[in-house]
Order: C-alpha cells, then structure tokens, then sequence
C-alpha cells in the first residue's frame, strides 16, 4: 500500500509502514476456518494490551537479508504515536502528523511535502494499520516458543490468503511475558527478507504535540511542496 502525498514521487517508507505496522499491531482479525486457536488468543493479548497505551515511542533496528542469507542492509528508526498523531523517522525520511496535517520530509533532497489527512481517503496512517488494515489478511499458526536472551518468545507464522502479495510468509515473535511484538521477519517473493525487531519501546509517556509538527525553522533552505 501506498501512502500517497506526492502523486509524482512515490514515498520510499511505504514498505517500513507496512512491515513495521506488524511491530506494534493493536488488533489482529482472522481468516475464517482455518487459524490456530492458540495463536488467536496470543494474538488477542497483544491487542488488548495494546489498547491500553495512550502514548507510544519506539525505536527499532531493520535488517535486510537475501534468500542465502547474507545481509544486504542495516538501519534504524523511531516512531511516536498519540491518538491520531504520530511521527516516523527512518533511512532519511520523516513524516509528522498532527491529526489533520501530514508533512513528508526528504532529508535528501531537502523538500517536505504537505497534505491534508484525509480519513475518508485511502491514505494509509500507522493508526489505520495497527487498528484494522489486516482484516482477513492472514492464516496464523502458532509455531511454538524460543528463548532469546533470558525472555520467552512465541512465534506465530502467519501466511497471506491473497496469493497475488509480494511476500508469501511473516514470522512474528511475541513476548510471552510482556505480551508485546518483539520483531517481525517478513519473506519476499522475490526472495528477499526483512526484520525489523523493537529495540526499546515506551508507553504512556507524555509526549509535546509540538513533536507531531514539521518546524520549518529547524530545516533551514528546506523546500516546501504543498498539497493541501
């Protein structure tokens, strides 16, 4: 899915905000018939436990891997999330919102681009994905449990029902104890793999809305594009 704020130039963190959605799910739905059970009532827990944060601020680490194996890339980023606001930095890129406005910051080219939220549209927001996006997406599977340092990971393999998707597996890991997402693995196609794994998360803490606002101030000779 696309998040649309510059017809002409096609935002690069369309496939973080799909993938990374899987970090930080608030509420997962079923394909009909043929899910695990056990999987369903994990998945349950980390909604319910999710609903239950008013502020969240995470930072993440994203590795990319091809089918041998071999790492092709490592990053890092952020993100904040309150109510209908968030904000997403990652491999260069920005995007603030402040519930009605959304500003898409290139670092590289020094340019944001500014567009009206849209609920009624198809722009996609972090909220839309962690609330509903996946709705009958998936088949889960409840694989069993791992230790990874001194914690307890579940890991639910969830597979597409639309074949046509350009990934064909998601391993999610689960703290059992915590009952958060600890890191997804998402599988291409193509043959590619990405794992974006949560490095420290925090929730319900106050969070300035100022830091939902691009500052124009703050980005001297920054290129204004706007879409509103």
């Amino acid at each position: 899915m696309d998040i649309d704020t510059k017809p002409h130039k096609p935002f690069r963190m369309n496939k973080f905000i799909l993938s990374f959605s899987l970090l930080l799910i608030a509420k997962f739905h079923y394909a009909q018939g043929k899910t695990d059970p056990e999987a369903k009532a994990i998945l349950d827990g980390v909604s319910a436990k999710f609903k239950t944060f008013t502020t969240v601020q995470a930072t993440f680490s994203y590795k990319v891997e091809n089918s041998s194996g071999k790492s092709l890339s490592n990053k890092s980023g952020s993100i904040m999330l309150k109510g209908t606001k968030y904000r997403v930095s990652f491999s260069g890129q920005e995007i603030f919102c402040n519930g009605t406005t959304v500003w898409n910051y290139d670092k590289a080219a020094n340019e944001v681009t500014i567009s009206k939220l849209d609920a009624s549209s198809g722009m996609i927001t972090p909220q839309k994905l962690f609330t509903n996006f996946y709705d009958k997406d998936f088949l889960y599977l409840l694989n069993g449990e791992k230790k990874v340092g001194n914690k307890t990971m579940q890991e639910i393999e969830m597979t597409p029902v639309d074949k046509s998707k350009p990934f064909h597996k998601v391993y999610v890991l689960v703290d059992k104890k915590a009952k958060t997402i600890y890191s997804t693995k998402v599988l291409e196609n193509a043959g590619n793999r990405y794992t974006y794994t949560v490095n420290n998360m925090k929730t319900n803490k106050p969070i300035d809305d100022k830091q939902f606002v691009f500052d124009k101030s703050k980005y001297p000779g920054v290129e204004e594009v706007d879409l509103r």
